[in-house]
């Protein structure tokens, strides 16, 4: 009972802060990370443990549903070679360059637990980007290359993440295997999406007609297709994205818009929940990590993530600017190639930038984090296993204060509001 108790005090918690945060201009996601840090801390508040099942399960289908569902097919098929960049290559490059960086400046960090770490912190978040993003007045391109890039990159982080464990455990790690491994989570995630968006198309049909009915199952339906996806062993993240893509679709043809503001009335406040329990979850669960880490190697790990931090914005920035770069060298090559570019596709320094910028780390992060194996085969302790975690939490902690409260200032001095 006080499990609940605590839940339904932190959710009038996440309401209160909402109004205050539009009152003080700050995104409320960067005030409710804050504020559960602080409450973290006041002697006698029970400790809140994230349960990563928990999170993939509850948090992830209608936050991935919703934001998929309300994305322009059109448009996130006019940017899909930079949303593809984004979400695939520079997940691995992101994963390699902070294995290199963490192997040789953390002390006790071998090449298989360096790319655990690398893998965790790979991903940019969806809840994050959007969440953070919203009302900043960005212009629709930006906005939906990062909702498509955080909405489909989870499945590259959690591939990369499954064979570094894999390897820190003692397993051999071959190449061939691995990418196998992800085109047939890719592909699986993909072909359960579709198959489960039709069956609902099915149902909607015969039931449209009745809204309550009809909403219940669209509420359902993105639980039901994670679970079957990870019960088959492939992507639930692709699958759940894909579900939402077909039905958006769908219900552009057979929906009133009636019931279009009824469904979305009432999605609205289920995402503006979850967002918030996220949100102050990450910022509860500092102080309860903290406790696992000696004294006197705080300040160093501290240290580390902001390298990795910077090492990790970095290398997002590189990527970025090349793909302007190649767009726009292939736009100007479209007479001699088969595959066009539009001129829509095209990214400007502007909105490279913010891209750039825009790449939190979040909720996904901490719960793979949480998830590591506490034993080896032998039974013996995860090696620096709470390293691994601290320095984790402390960079989606980083990018989510720091790149969260300076991308207001950053799309106003370059200035895209106007866009």
């Amino acid at each position: 009972m006080e499990n609940y108790s605590i839940i339904i005090i932190i959710l009038a918690i996440v309401i209160g802060l909402s109004v205050l945060a539009e009152q003080i201009k700050l995104p409320y996601p960067i005030l409710l990370v804050i504020v559960g840090i602080a409450i973290g801390f006041i002697p006698g508040i029970p400790e809140i443990e994230i349960n990563p099942e928990i999170i993939f399960l509850l948090f992830l289908p209608p936050l991935l549903y919703d934001a998929s569902f309300n994305i322009s097919p059109k448009d996130f098929k006019t940017n899909l070679h930079t949303i593809g960049t984004l979400a695939i290559p520079l997940v691995f490059l992101t994963t390699f360059w902070i294995a290199v960086v963490a192997r040789y400046m953390i002390p006790g960090m071998t090449w298989p637990l360096a790319f655990v770490l690398g893998s965790i912190l790979s991903a940019t978040d969806a809840v994050a980007a959007m969440s953070i993003t919203k009302g900043l007045g960005l212009s629709h391109k930006t906005i939906t290359i990062l909702e498509g890039e955080s909405l489909i990159n989870d499945a590259s982080a959690l591939v990369a993440y499954r064979f570094a464990v894999a390897a820190a455990l003692g397993y051999s790690f071959i190449i061939w295997e691995a990418t196998l491994q992800f085109i047939l989570l890719l592909g699986g995630g993909f072909l359960v999406g579709f198959t489960m968006g039709k069956i609902l198309a099915f149902v909607l049909k015969r039931v449209h007609k009745n809204p309550i009915v009809t909403i219940s199952f669209m509420l359902l339906m993105p639980f039901v297709t994670y679970l079957i996806a990870e019960h088959l062993h492939v992507s639930g993240v692709i699958a759940v994205v894909i579900l939402g893509l077909a039905i958006a679709r769908f219900s552009n043809k057979i929906f009133p818009e009636s019931l279009k503001n009824q469904s979305k009335g009432l999605w609205d406040i289920i995402i503006f929940l979850l967002n918030g329990l996220i949100f102050i979850l990450i910022g509860l669960n500092f102080p309860y990590i903290l406790k696992n880490i000696d004294n006197g190697l705080i300040l160093p790990y501290i240290g580390y993530a902001v390298i990795i931090t910077i090492v990790a914005l970095l290398i997002r920035m590189t990527r970025i600017f090349l793909q302007k770069i190649n767009l726009q060298k292939a736009f100007q090559n479209n007479g001699k190639k088969r595959r066009k570019v539009s001129e829509q596709a095209l990214l400007d320094s502007k909105n490279s930038f913010i891209i750039s910028w825009s790449g939190m780390r979040g909720i996904v992060s901490l719960a793979i984090a949480m998830g590591l194996p506490k034993t080896l085969e032998d039974g013996s302790p995860f090696p620096e296993r709470s390293a691994i975690i601290f320095i984790s939490v402390a960079v989606v902690l980083l990018t989510l204060i720091g790149q969260g409260l300076t991308l207001p200032w950053i799309v106003k001095k370059v200035n895209l509001k106007g866009e």
